[in-house]
């Protein structure tokens, strides 16, 4: 008897400890899901708070349908592009005649307008397709490529030494010039790409032309006004200038800079060079390996496929100029003119079963004959 009441008393003494252990584990217990609950409503209110400005963003964005978004943003970037294309077109037609401040307050204007342009496709770029946006920053690249182009030509820097000796006369330049009668005065063409006073091969007719170039020593050579000619060009150049060629084949070496084309037809041009820009040009067939997107401007009917040119050493200066490597961005040309989100129709891709061979011109002699 006396046992249990001992028991009973140590039973009860132990009771509070024990009660005041589980309360410590239950406020424990409360307080963490009570964290845990201000946890998870402070992530419910941040993501109610994303959702309200993403649906914010979003009504103000289709305020308008974005179709006509899109066609608003074509039509004044179009409109812009041509102002800007203009205003270069006439200040280069103008050449030396007009006051050289006013050149580069007109050229500085220009180049304010091409950066608002790209602005324009930075703000459009949140609802304008992927396609739209790629091919509006090609454009402004292009448009930089031509006021930097004319900038040089109207605003020259008087630095480089160089320049006059490559215009130094020797025989092998006298011989390839054209005559007096046959230069129209050494002019520029309209769009000032093509530079006449430099040494090449023009107004040949149904001719083989072969030349032997070497970088450290030609700069820019030219290809003016040939017909039913097959031009060879070994070794390498820093820019190659082509005007109004009619059913030529040209094939020719690594060229560091660019290959500018105007007023081809019914040609075959196989080239390397780190850019190629081609205006209105048609039915005419392009071998190339280039380091940039190939540019065509009011062409029609032209096909690109890879380059397919060798001679002895081709490797060799391939390789000094940068262009050992096949880029694949002879089949990437961006049409200038060809703003709209289905493919140009006004250039294609040469079926392999329709390429040339690789066209070996290793043994062909540096001389003109005529064409069997």
């Amino acid at each position: 008897m006396a046992e249990s009441v001992e028991t009973a008393q140590k039973s009860s003494n132990e009771a509070p400890s024990f009660l005041n252990f589980k309360c410590e584990e239950e406020t424990e217990a409360s307080i963490q899901e009570k964290k845990r609950a201000e946890m998870l409503k402070h992530l419910g209110d941040l993501n109610n708070a994303r959702l309200q400005q993403s649906q914010s963003r979003k009504s103000e964005t289709l305020s308008a349908p974005v179709f006509e978004s899109v066609e608003t943003f074509l039509k004044r970037f179009s409109q812009t592009k041509q102002k800007i294309l203009k205003a270069l077109d006439e200040y280069l037609e103008k050449g030396d005649n007009q006051e050289r401040t006013l050149v580069k307050s007109g050229l500085e204007t220009l180049r304010a307008e091409i950066a608002d342009l790209e602005k324009l496709v930075a703000e459009g770029s949140y609802f304008l397709p992927s396609y739209e946006v790629r091919a509006a920053r090609n454009t402004i690249a292009e448009l930089k490529e031509r006021l930097d182009d004319a900038n040089s030509k109207l605003l020259p820097k008087k630095k480089f030494s160089f320049r006059n000796k490559v215009s130094k006369p020797n025989p092998k330049m006298i011989e390839e010039k054209p005559s007096t009668e046959n230069n129209e005065k050494n002019v520029i063409g309209k769009n000032n790409f093509f530079v006449y006073d430099a040494p090449g091969f023009r107004n040949r007719d149904g001719v083989v032309l072969v030349k032997d170039l070497n970088l450290s020593k030609d700069g820019d050579f030219a290809l003016s006004d040939l017909v039913d000619c097959k031009v060879y060009l070994r070794g390498g150049l820093r820019a190659l200038f082509i005007h109004r060629l009619k059913g030529c084949q040209v094939f020719a070496g690594p060229v560091m800079g660019s290959v500018l084309i105007e007023e081809a037809e019914n040609c075959v041009f196989v080239l390397a060079s780190h850019q190629i820009r081609i205006h209105q040009t048609v039915n005419t067939d392009f071998y190339l390996r280039v380091r940039s997107r190939p540019i065509v401007e009011y062409t029609s009917n032209v096909r690109f496929a890879p380059y397919a040119l060798f001679y002895r050493g081709i490797d060799e200066e391939l390789q000094k100029s940068d262009l050992k490597d096949e880029t694949g961005m002879w089949a990437n040309v961006d049409d200038f003119r060809w703003l709209r989100a289905v493919a140009s129709p006004n250039w294609s891709i040469v079926p392999e079963a329709d390429r040339l061979p690789l066209v070996d011109i290793s043994d062909i002699k540096a001389e003109e004959t005529a064409l069997p």
